[in-house]
């Protein structure tokens, strides 16, 4: 209801006033507007004008509108982890994710070193397959700011692994492309092949699985990705152990 471009618009009067409303809602939708204009410390015209903003003709029509908003079920219904890792295994392993496995981690068995990159939960993943890649012996790190200043020599024989649920991100695509021009090969773990990151990869392992929401954060199950890292990072020591290194 109250969207960040109307917040932005809103003066000090009118933030303390959203302050409020917010914090009080199921008691807000049965004021008078004169009782709300003594409890907030603001004039009836400032309120008037309030309601203006958010497309109201009035305090009364404002407050319809909000009851509406605290009555609608904005509550998903949130999946079970086994229907998710179901809907992993029928989709993805009956299809070539063996082979893409062993294509991605003859690449990063010939690298010297490996990058990590992604943003959110795709971040912490990427932090977690650093290490785990390097406890099993393949030096490893993780970046999180594409301005990160990395010589390019370092990166002649490198591979970039990213991580991205969507594969639109802004900042990861940015950051691939930076690290692409470098040298380095990328690897890409995301939810589909369409995607900008998966397009611009040299190798794209896709997960798919219902991406899933809940108030406006990505919730989509991570289980896929960790089984790929780990799978790739297992990988990745059986050749480098059949290679003598």
């Amino acid at each position: 209801m109250f969207s960040n471009e109307v917040i932005s618009t809103f003066n000090d009067l009118e933030v303390a006033l959203y302050n409020y409303i917010t914090k009080n809602s199921d008691k807000v939708i049965y004021m008078r507007i004169r009782e709300l204009a003594n409890e907030t410390h603001v004039s009836t015209s400032t309120i008037l004008r309030f309601c203006r903003k958010l497309n109201c003709e009035g305090f009364s029509e404002f407050k319809v509108k909000l009851k509406i908003f605290l009555d609608k079920d904005d509550i998903p219904h949130l999946r079970s982890s086994q229907d998710s890792m179901s809907e992993f295994l029928e989709r993805t392993l009956k299809g070539n994710l063996d082979a893409s496995i062993a294509e991605a981690a003859n690449i990063i068995a010939h690298s010297d070193s490996v990058i990590f990159i992604g943003i959110g939960s795709s971040g912490i993943l990427a932090e977690y397959g650093a290490r785990y890649f390097s406890s099993l012996g393949k030096f490893s790190l993780y970046i999180k700011d594409p301005h990160f200043p990395i010589n390019a020599t370092y990166l002649q024989n490198s591979t970039t692994i990213a991580l991205s649920v969507s594969g639109e991100n802004r900042f990861t695509v940015t950051h691939i492309n930076q690290l692409k021009q470098d040298g380095s090969k990328i690897i890409s773990i995301t939810n589909s092949q369409h995607c900008t990151v998966a397009k611009i990869s040299d190798v794209n392992i896709p997960y798919y699985v219902t991406e899933e929401t809940y108030k406006n954060s990505n919730i989509t199950t991570q289980i896929p990705v960790i089984y790929i890292l780990e799978s790739i990072a297992r990988e990745v020591n059986k050749l480098t152990i059949s290679k003598g290194e």
